[in-house]
């Protein structure tokens, strides 16, 4: 039985599992009486498993628009643990409830499940990761904090969002963070934003904003690379406006110490092309999310491009990056299928010897 298990987690780890701030939860077992079971030494507060499947109960409640104080007192009855009210319940205890309490209205989740199981060792494939619930959104099988940036966005909480996402790029690196949290959390918002009849709107722009804050914060952090290096040109095709997988990679090559040269969404070709001749790039990666947006034309255009000095003028690399290029005539372009293999390819371009 592994420590954690033991004695319980920190409310500072409670608060990044559910996606809201260690003041949040202080304030609900301050109010609500609904705290851990045990503290360490009599003072340190150690959240057992029940303890924590409480406090999901909780926020899966408000979350649906319970106001708090029936919300806390459901929860501790779910656990078994109700008798009469606790501290903070009696009427006119919601008045003045922390931001962290949830948003009226949001949507409904499945229902609570038992106690959560504590993180698997770090060193484990699979730690941190099981299927998501309570906050809405159709998570499937994901790491525990793509489940609290789910329940963040569904409350539009943005300071939250934006720590627990600085904390996974910290934590896992890049790659991890977008393939694991950022990517399934916004696929998950972009399913029920399409199948609720265009609700979850504010929800999907605010999450998607979070995301790009911390991938843009994440691209200018990196190391700073050689002035000789050539630079990486990333575009979206001309009517292609999905940004967020292509900021993904140019962080991740931050990351990496190569430069980048990010033009966003829906580059027309001539200023692509006025683009590639200014900078000499040694790649370009262009970006398509739908097949009505890819533009093999263009591609194929760029890939013959040329420049430098006479006697040495050489030509870019092309990437097709996303879903929209599969099917068509992409021969002789390289089609990588996820980020880490994407930016695996580039950087053994670098690496390999140049030319004279």
């Amino acid at each position: 039985m592994s420590e954690g298990t033991t004695h319980g987690i920190t409310t500072g780890a409670v608060a990044r599992r559910l996606g809201v701030s260690p003041t949040t939860v202080r304030s609900w077992e301050k109010r609500y009486g609904i705290g851990p079971a045990l503290r360490e030494g009599g003072r340190h507060r150690r959240w057992a498993p029940g303890d924590v499947a409480m406090l999901e109960e909780m926020c899966r409640l408000t979350a649906t628009g319970v106001p708090p104080a029936e919300a806390a007192h459901a929860a501790r009855a779910a656990r078994g643990g109700a008798v009469g009210d606790g501290p903070g319940t009696g009427p006119g205890a919601e008045a003045g409830a922390g931001a962290g309490s949830g948003v009226a209205g949001a949507p409904s989740a499945p229902a609570v499940a038992q106690d959560v199981p504590l993180p698997a060792p770090a060193d484990r494939p699979e730690a941190g990761r099981r299927p998501g619930y309570g906050s809405g959104l159709p998570l499937g099988d994901v790491r525990q904090e793509g489940r609290g940036l789910a329940r963040a966005a569904v409350r539009l909480d943005g300071p939250a969002m934006q720590a627990l996402l600085e904390q996974v790029i910290e934590e896992y690196g890049l790659v991890a963070a977008w393939e694991e949290v950022m990517a399934p959390t916004l696929h998950a918002a972009g399913r029920k934003w399409a199948s609720s009849e265009d609700r979850y709107v504010e929800v999907e722009h605010l999450l998607s904003w979070h995301v790009s804050t911390a991938l843009r914060r994440a691209a200018v952090s990196g190391p700073v690379s050689p002035r000789s290096t050539t630079p990486v040109v990333l575009a979206c095709a001309p009517a292609e406006f999905h940004t967020l997988p292509l900021e993904a990679l140019a962080a991740g090559l931050a990351e990496r110490g190569l430069p980048t040269r990010m033009f966003g969404g829906a580059v027309p070709a001539e200023a692509l092309v006025a683009a590639v001749r200014r900078t000499g790039p040694g790649v370009v990666v262009l970006w398509a999310q739908a097949r009505s947006t890819a533009s093999h034309a263009l591609a194929r255009h760029v890939s013959e491009m040329t420049f430098g000095v006479r006697g040495a003028r050489t030509t870019p690399v092309v990437v097709l990056a996303g879903p929209g290029w599969a099917g068509g005539s992409s021969a002789g372009f390289m089609r990588p299928g996820s980020l880490r293999e994407a930016l695996d390819a580039i950087c053994q371009m670098y690496e390999e010897p140049q030319g004279p």
